[in-house]
């Protein structure tokens, strides 16, 4: 996706949806089993000794606040992605991954697990989205470029956690997948930008966050982050990739 002017009509109906989207952001984090097994694999410890210890999802949806929270989150990321993209048919997915990515981010964040029971059905979502996407705009490219996003971002991501598993969670490994098939349907700009951006995110502010005691430095939630960076990616990654040029 080249640069273009931002679209406010876009912005502001996206903001709207996000901000009814997100009211729910807590429902759909109380309807999620918890892990009893060691099929979600986190970073530094096993599934067994962070479920042992974690904050039980239900008790996290409850928390007072919590559905004005994810609304205004929602609407926020919403309404940037509905500036940035306009009126075009990429809006399905991506108004889809707004309040599932403050779910996830707010779930890793209080328990170091990324859900494979949210970024699963994720997968089929996005994907159909995305080929939708593509028929309406008559833009088959994207749909094969959303593909490469997802073995470019997912590889990576791979890659790391086989080379080191105790330093990356395989939770961060599925969402990288979901995440390069919406960046990379939007363009090479933004899915490279989305990727390198998570990373530096999670370096810089890992490395702050536990200089302030706030996250263990050995075992941090890297979701957050990978989801941010997703964001900038689309937001800047084309006036990046043009100032590159």
């Amino acid at each position: 996706m080249s640069a273009q002017v931002w679209s406010v009509d876009a912005a502001l109906v996206c903001a709207l949806v996000g901000l009814v989207t997100g009211a729910f952001v807590p429902a759909l984090i109380a309807r999620i089993p918890e892990p009893v097994d060691g099929t979600e694999e986190t970073g530094g410890e096993s599934t067994a000794e962070v479920v042992s210890a974690k904050e039980r999802y239900a008790d996290i949806a409850a928390r007072p606040g919590l559905r004005t929270r994810t609304a205004l989150a929602t609407g926020l990321v919403a309404g940037l992605l509905g500036a940035r993209v306009g009126w075009g048919p990429e809006l399905g997915f991506l108004l889809y991954l707004a309040p599932v990515g403050v779910a996830l981010a707010l779930v890793d964040w209080r328990t170091r697990l990324l859900p494979t029971k949210v970024i699963a059905p994720s997968y089929g979502v996005v994907a159909v989205l995305a080929l939708l996407a593509a028929w309406m705009a008559g833009d088959w490219d994207s749909a094969i470029r959303a593909g490469w996003g997802w073995l470019v971002a997912g590889g990576t991501f791979f890659t790391l956690w086989f080379v080191y598993p105790r330093g990356m969670g395989y939770g961060d490994v599925r969402l990288s997948g979901v995440l390069g098939i919406a960046l990379g349907w939007l363009g090479w700009a933004e899915l490279l930008s989305g990727v390198y951006a998570g990373f530096l995110l999670g370096g810089v502010g890992g490395l702050l966050l536990s200089a302030l005691r706030l996250v263990d430095r050995r075992a941090y939630p890297f979701g957050p982050f990978m989801l941010v960076g997703a964001l900038l990616g689309v937001l800047v990654g084309p006036h990046v990739a043009a100032w590159y040029a």
